[in-house]
């Protein structure tokens, strides 16, 4: 969450979150099943809004969720996550597309990616190789990676050159 904060700051926007409530006296299918699921944030009606959350496991509530943002009127919906694990296979992924529930997930390559997973048109990948090694370079050489991590100055650049060119920074994206 402070990481989604952090990049709607930088950008402007507002961030909205979806609050899970989980039934942790309870086990189904391995795992705790969601009792609750409520959307705390403004209206998103024709709005670009990225869902940000560290994993795709089974998918699941980052479907539930697209599909809800969707219902409330979302101009575009993009899933964005660190590791596409997509444990139970990407073919809800593929039906939410078709559907027009989803736009786009993208992940990193800091794990396992099928060949056919990469083929989805709704699927985008970013390399994560550079950060890696400025990472592994900090420890061989005993620095601080602080300014890598905290990108502020290159978003707020990015943001001015769209800005200057009259483009709507997300529709440049995609």
């Amino acid at each position: 969450m402070n990481r989604a904060v952090y990049l709607a700051n930088n950008l402007g926007v507002d961030v909205g979150m979806f609050y899970k409530r989980r039934d942790y006296s309870r086990i189904l299918n391995g795992r705790n099943p969601i009792v609750a699921h409520e959307f705390l944030g403004t209206s998103v009606e024709g709005k670009t809004v990225l869902i940000i959350d560290d994993m795709i496991s089974s998918g699941e509530s980052m479907l539930e969720t697209a599909k809800e943002l969707k219902e409330r009127k979302a101009a575009k919906v993009i899933v964005c996550c660190t590791f596409g694990l997509f444990t139970n296979g990407w073919e809800k992924f593929d039906d939410f597309y078709q559907k027009g529930l989803i736009d786009y997930v993208i992940t990193t390559n800091l794990n396992y990616r099928p060949a056919p997973l990469l083929e989805r048109p709704w699927y985008i990948e970013v390399d994560m190789s550079k950060y890696m090694a400025a990472i592994i370079n900090s420890f061989n050489h005993d620095v601080s990676i602080g300014r890598t991590l905290t990108p502020t100055e290159k978003i707020q650049k990015l943001i001015r050159i769209h800005q200057n060119d009259g483009y709507d920074y997300f529709q440049t994206l995609f």
